[in-house]
């Protein structure tokens, strides 16, 4: 499985990559949305997206949007720690406009690989 993981914090970035390199994934990691789509576009074998929701230039509700309507055979899974809402209205919008599953930062190893075999 070919994940793309998208957020702008490097710290979170590199966790979930070491993560899932562990566990055998092949994994793409951007900072923002622009060059998501352009990973996308070159590696039309990704088969989920890890986004996260409060992120400069693109915000995560809209390259979920982007990405049900260009891709609609990725699965994505929406992660967020809050910003001016709670993490739980973030990912109850994320879930509206078409993420497969959710998960509220901080989560640990085991509940991020539970949710990606779920999906």
């Amino acid at each position: 499985m070919k994940i793309l993981v998208i957020d702008d914090d490097d710290a979170v970035l590199k966790y979930i990559r070491d993560i899932l390199r562990h566990d055998g994934f092949n994994v793409l990691t951007t900072d923002n949305g622009l060059s998501a789509f352009e990973k996308l576009s070159r590696n039309c074998d990704v088969t989920a997206v890890i986004t996260d929701i409060i992120m400069p230039e693109e915000e995560g509700i809209e390259i979920i949007k982007k990405i049900k309507t260009e891709h609609p055979h990725i699965k994505i899974v929406a992660i967020s720690g809050g910003g001016k809402m709670s993490p739980q209205s973030y990912l109850q919008l994320a879930y509206a406009v078409g993420a497969d599953a959710t998960l509220r930062k901080p989560f640990g190893h085991k509940e991020l690989l539970n949710t990606l075999q779920n999906l």
